[in-house]
Order: C-alpha cells, then structure tokens, then sequence
C-alpha cells in the first residue's frame, strides 16, 4: 500500500471519527453528572436536518452548526424535563427521546431531500499540512475536526484540572452528599444533559453540512448509538473516547474502502456495512466481562433518579 492510499484512509477515519467524538464527549459529560440519555440517535438527527435546513436557506455552515446545536439543545432540556423535574425513567425516556428526533427530523426533511449543499473547504495548515501520509490526514481538515480536537482538550481539562468538573464528577458519583453540602444537583443536571444534548446537535451537524453534504432520511445511521455505546468502551475516560471513535471510523472505513476497491472477495456487502455495529457489539461484550473496570470508573448515580429533600 503506498503513501497516498494509506493517507486518504487516514484522511477518511479522522473524517468518520469526528462527529462520534464531539457527541461521545458530549454524552461523557452528562453520564458524569449521573444522567443516562440514550436519545443520542434521535438529538443527532434533529441536529442534521436543523443544521442543514438553516445552511442551505442562510448560505452559512456555521449558521448551521449552530441550529444543529440549538436543535440538539432542546432535546435534552425536553429529556430533562421529563426524567429531572418529573422524574420519569431514564432508559424509556431517552429511548423515546430517539424515536421522536429520528421520526421528527424525518418529517421536517421531507421538503429537503432533492437540495445538496457546497462543499464546506478544508482549512489547511501552512508546512504541516504538507507532512508525508500525515499531513493531510491531520492538518487539511474542514474545521469542526480542528473543534473536536479542543472540545476534549476543553473536556480534559474542566473534569480534571478544574473545581466546576470536580463538583460534576462529585454529583454524579454521589448526589445525595453534594446536595448536602450545598451544590444544587439538579441545575448541574440539567446544564450537563442540555451539553451533552449541544454536541449531539452538533455531531448531526457535521454529519448533514460537513461530511455528505446533504439531507437523507435515516443519514445518522446508527452512528448516535455507537457514541453512546462508545462512552462505555472507554469507560468514562476522554482520552478512550477519543482512540475508540477513531478505532470505529477506521472499521467504517474499512468496509467502504473493501467494497470500493474492487477486490474479489466472497463476502456479501450487507456483511461489510454492519461491521462497524458488529465492532461494537464485540467491544462491548468483551468490555462487559471486566466489571472491576466498569464499575471503577462508572458514574456511581448514573441512570438513578434524585429528589431533594426539601
């Protein structure tokens, strides 16, 4: 394999692996603060067609992410209605959260579905950019790449180096003593799952605007459950969450690049295209064996209602 082959896969797999870390990240934060969301799929489709629909009437991509964030916003507050103030259950909840985005944005982009959108240009480093292989892998990158690389420098830094993040972590492992103390749960609640539920928004964003560039019913493609799936296989941590969406979009472009490539291999192409869900099926089994790791690392609260005491 030369250069210039194995640095368009490089090129691609950074390409897939950005929305699934910006959602990822997103999801890290509010399962942190103890609040399961599985709407991830749903946020994330009302996110593409909010982002796309604005870009394509405004002419501007930024405009767009911003609706998808906003979209992605409103979401989670939604959710959080429904599972912090009225206390409904979580895992029904944020599964049904996902079977309105998705049932919802499919609705929405009826109108939309003919229109493609220009390609958003790539920014390229000066020097770096013209690197061997690398090079226009990692620094001729469209921009919300260059952002998911800062939100978890960001991440990093405000759940580890800053007291705001200590007191997120502090709530999710035990509400009932951070209540006690006199931080407000449920305010940080809510400012973690509407975060989570921004970056969901902007993740379908970047999938509608950035990466096709166009509305499709049904574009998200799994790809909100695989983030959530994702938090898990790096257990809670930033850094994994940023190799592991980088390992899934190098399986997904894997398969594209097998079945693109002409090679004669007996293998049927549905096979291909479930690979990556296969992937992450397979991680999360062998991931499920290691409880000791799991439970080290997971949110002590997450999935579990609070309720002050008055």
């Amino acid at each position: 394999m030369d250069g210039g082959i194995l640095g368009s896969i490089l090129f691609a797999t950074v390409v897939a692996g950005t929305p699934l870390i910006i959602v990822a990240l997103g999801q890290l934060v509010a399962e942190k603060s103890g609040v399961l969301n599985l709407g991830a799929e749903g946020m994330m489709a009302m996110g593409a067609i909010a982002g796309f629909a604005v870009t394509l009437h405004s002419g501007n991509p930024y405009l767009g992410v911003l609706a998808g964030m906003a979209a992605g916003a409103a979401m989670a507050f939604l959710f959080a209605i429904v599972v912090l103030t009225l206390m409904g259950n979580q895992v029904a909840s944020g599964l049904a959260l996902s079977i309105l985005g998705v049932g919802l944005s499919a609705f929405i982009g009826k109108p939309y579905e003919a229109d493609i959108l220009p390609a958003v240009p790539a920014i390229r480093i000066p020097l770096l950019a013209d690197i061997p292989v690398i090079g226009q892998a990692l620094f001729a990158q469209q921009s919300l790449v260059y952002f998911s690389w800062l939100l978890f420098a960001a991440i990093f830094w405000f759940l580890y180096r800053s007291r705001p993040g200590l007191v997120l972590r502090a709530v999710g492992e035990s509400p009932t003593s951070a209540h006690a103390i006199g931080y407000h749960v449920i305010r940080i609640r809510y400012l973690a799952t509407v975060f989570g539920g921004a970056m969901a928004g902007v993740g379908g964003a970047f999938l509608s605007v950035f990466y096709t560039p166009l509305w499709v019913e049904g574009m998200v493609a799994g790809r909100g459950w695989i983030a959530i799936a994702l938090v898990v296989f790096a257990t809670w941590r930033p850094f994994r969450v940023l190799v592991g969406a980088y390992l899934f979009g190098g399986v997904l472009v894997a398969q594209l690049f097998v079945q693109g490539s002409g090679l004669e291999i007996n293998i049927p192409s549905q096979f291909l295209s479930a690979l990556p869900y296969l992937a992450t099926i397979v991680v999360l089994v062998i991931i499920s064996r290691d409880l000791n790791t799991v439970r080290l690392n997971a949110p002590v609260s997450l999935g579990q209602p609070f309720r002050p005491e008055a």
